[in-house]
């Protein structure tokens, strides 16, 4: 079943930045990271190597409170 996911193409409707709004207060001060983030986070784990690569995103994904989440969240990210 892992094989069958891994293969499966993402459509662009499943990689959507716009669905880690919740993560914008934690990412932005000091919060600790909700539920909801968390599991939106865990949700868009494949498409997160994808945004890095995007010019437009990138620096959100690598600044300092975004991987402060992630990493609170248990969410690691590699490409």
């Amino acid at each position: 079943m892992a094989a069958l996911l891994a293969q499966a193409p993402m459509s662009d409707a499943a990689c959507s930045p716009v669905q880690l709004s919740p993560c914008a207060p934690a990412i932005r001060s000091n919060r600790r990271p909700s539920g909801a983030c968390c599991a939106r986070l865990r949700q868009q784990r494949r498409c997160l190597c994808g945004y890095l690569r995007n010019p437009a995103l990138r620096r959100y994904v690598n600044s300092p409170g975004a991987k402060r989440v992630a990493s609170t969240c248990r969410v690691h990210v590699r490409c």
